[in-house]
């Protein structure tokens, strides 16, 4: 009885590191596979089924989506890092003589803004927000594309193989920054240390 016992057991633990049967692909993973983002180790990656039977322009919407948050986060990690450093804006954030200094860092110093303050920063957000960061002209070469007619910093003088490797450098980076500002909102509810960041 214990050797069969002992027996199923290698058997079912031999089994978990069996290669694991793949199925047919689906028409999601045929038609956005090959789209920028769809990178190693993971290639495309949609574990939530959110482009299942998606068309071109759902993959479209969800990609501006994933670029913006992308740029919000690298904003907002670099943020923290330049606050915990110590550096702050000069002057005041609000009327009644609040200092940009004397906000705390992180997610605890955004509910020290005074109420002044939160509507400024509100107020910019909502006008990048309706008319400037979107494709005014109808000119982008593809999505996120924010230029406009106006600024350039040079892109028109990259071959397409470095402008598409310049748009997967800075896909990456979003989702890095979106789960490196993730990661530090988890460690500074928790406390502690963190390499570069310091104390929490």
């Amino acid at each position: 009885m214990m050797k069969t016992a002992i027996l199923a057991t290698l058997a079912a633990s031999a089994a978990a590191f069996a290669p694991a049967q793949t199925g047919k692909a689906t028409t999601a993973l045929n038609a956005f596979e090959n789209e920028l983002g769809a990178q190693p180790p993971l290639g495309f990656f949609d574990p939530l089924g959110l482009l299942d039977d998606a068309d071109q322009g759902r993959f479209d919407r969800l990609r501006y989506v994933e670029i913006k948050h992308g740029r919000i986060c690298q904003l907002a990690f670099l943020g923290q890092i330049v606050t915990r450093a110590g550096l702050r804006l000069p002057g005041d954030i609000s009327l009644d003589g609040t200092k940009f200094s004397d906000v705390g860092e992180g997610w605890a110093g955004s509910f020290q803004v005074p109420t002044d303050g939160a509507l400024q920063i509100l107020f910019f957000i909502g006008f990048l927000e309706l008319f400037v960061m979107k494709d005014v002209t109808g000119e982008n070469e593809f999505v996120g594309d924010f230029r406009n007619g106006f600024i350039d910093f040079g892109w028109d003088s990259f071959d397409e193989e470095t402008k598409l490797k310049k748009r997967a450098v800075e896909l990456n980076n979003g989702r890095a920054a979106m789960m490196g500002i993730l990661g530090l909102m988890v460690h500074e509810q928790l406390g502690g240390s963190v390499p570069i960041v310091g104390e929490l």
